[in-house]
């Protein structure tokens, strides 16, 4: 018995040493393979009869050790929407299972990869090198708000972005104390001017005209030549410091009196901002404009100092001219932003990270890709960064984990113990034709 065992016993490490070369075999074919996890092998003994007076040669099981959670190395890419994950954790992602009416669609299973070496597709669909699509959290474009409650394929929409009129102005400058001679009078006002955007997003310019009435004391008026009606749109008084007769530093706004023609103020409030309203009609109807001189009695926006020139320190306005798409890019904490070419930016997405119990439990898939099982535990979805979640590196892909020199000893000791099972098959069958010709 004992030699038939021995027979058994070294066939079970024969197909225990092809299983651990065909992991070996497995990880060397992918070790260039972006997010590829590599597949050890460990080796379970089963007995037959174990006791203290006999022992019966047993068996060898090869198991697959799945190593998911060890990281490979982070290169970067010349692919902007390229990503790698810094720790633990894998990107969501869809796979397609057809079409209909041009629209793709996916296999209601959710799937996990490593594999991050994204790019746009011809529908706007960010898919990786296996064709997976990554899910990401939906962002409101008004509130950019963020829908943590479903993941969903993220798909970039390469529409325009459409002008916004201009509504608010704000102006942080310095007006000469002592203008220097024949300048801030009403034949040589200080000008300043402001460029605009009506609905349909055309530039338009407003010129700001200052005038020195006394010291501490400035009237501007608001001019627009392109307004249909008329280009004269009305004044108001500015006064600085005690003239004011409201408790503010020299130097700084403290009242705006005797608005006319369009021009609004609501007048000191302490604390709040001093403002001057006027409306304007570019063709479209009236188009009302704030424009906003800093906090009354502070320093941030409009301030009379010493000096005999007039110094513009800011300017800002929110309008914006109409943009058409000029590529999308990706940022650490995962927001997937659109960009146009008038400089504005909208955030569609947000990528999240996933994380799991043991995600070495994980299911394989093709693709490099994974699924959930019940020893892997359920699925957390996090932004980068928090509650455990690796970070997301971008521009950016994650190798294979497998390391060469490594497989390649594991291929040595994987060969040398196939040949030595082999050498215990054909010493036993010796052993039995031994045993067979003790008959003759």
């Amino acid at each position: 018995m004992s030699l038939f065992g021995a027979i058994n016993s070294a066939i079970s490490g024969l197909s225990a040493q092809s299983a651990a070369f065909g992991n070996i075999s497995d990880n060397v074919a992918n070790s260039q393979t972006v997010g590829f996890k590599r597949v050890d092998t460990s080796f379970v003994d089963y007995l037959t009869t174990s006791t203290v007076q006999e022992n019966q040669p047993g068996a060898v099981v090869a198991q697959p050790d799945y190593v998911n959670n060890v990281q490979g190395a982070i290169t970067q890419t010349d692919n902007p929407l390229g990503m790698a994950i810094a720790g633990q954790g894998f990107f969501a992602v869809s796979q397609a299972t057809g079409q209909v009416n041009n629209v793709p669609t996916f296999n209601p299973q959710q799937f996990y990869t490593r594999a991050g070496d994204f790019t746009m597709n011809a529908q706007g669909y960010l898919v990786n090198s296996a064709g997976q699509y990554l899910n990401g959290w939906s962002v409101d474009p008004t509130t950019n708000a963020v829908d943590q409650n479903a993941l969903a394929p993220i798909q970039v929409s390469q529409s325009s972005y459409n002008p916004v009129a201009t509504s608010d102005v704000t102006l942080s400058a310095n007006l000469p104390a002592t203008p220097a001679s024949g300048t801030g009078t009403a034949a040589s006002p200080i000008s300043s001017q402001i460029s605009v955007y009506d609905a349909l997003g055309t530039a338009h310019t407003v010129t700001l005209n200052w005038v020195q009435n006394a010291a501490n004391d400035w009237t501007v008026s608001v001019s627009v030549p392109d307004d249909t009606t008329s280009a004269n749109r009305g004044s108001a008084e500015v006064q600085f410091g005690a003239l004011s007769g409201n408790s503010v530093p020299e130097g700084t706004i403290g009242q705006i009196t005797t608005p006319s023609g369009s021009v609004t103020s609501a007048g000191y409030v302490a604390g709040q901002a001093a403002t001057l309203n006027f409306s304007t009609n570019f063709g479209a109807g009236n188009q009302t404009i704030q424009l906003n001189l800093g906090i009354y009695g502070q320093t941030n926006g409009v301030t009379q100092y010493a000096g005999s020139a007039y110094s513009l320190r800011g300017l800002t306005q929110d309008g914006v001219p109409p943009g058409s798409f000029s590529g999308v890019t990706t940022q650490a904490n995962g927001d997937v932003i659109v960009n146009y070419n008038n400089g504005q930016t909208r955030t569609i997405a947000q990528i999240p990270i996933v994380t799991f119990n043991d995600a070495n439990a994980l299911q394989r898939q093709n693709g490099q890709a994974f699924t959930t099982t019940l020893a892997s535990g359920t699925p957390l979805a996090d932004a980068a960064s928090t509650n455990g979640a690796g970070n997301l590196v971008t521009g950016s892909v994650e190798n294979s984990n497998v390391d060469i020199a490594t497989e390649f000893s594991q291929l040595i000791v994987a060969q040398q113990a196939y040949s030595a099972n082999a050498k215990v098959v054909t010493s036993a069958d010796q052993l039995l034709q031994i045993t067979i010709n003790m008959k003759t």
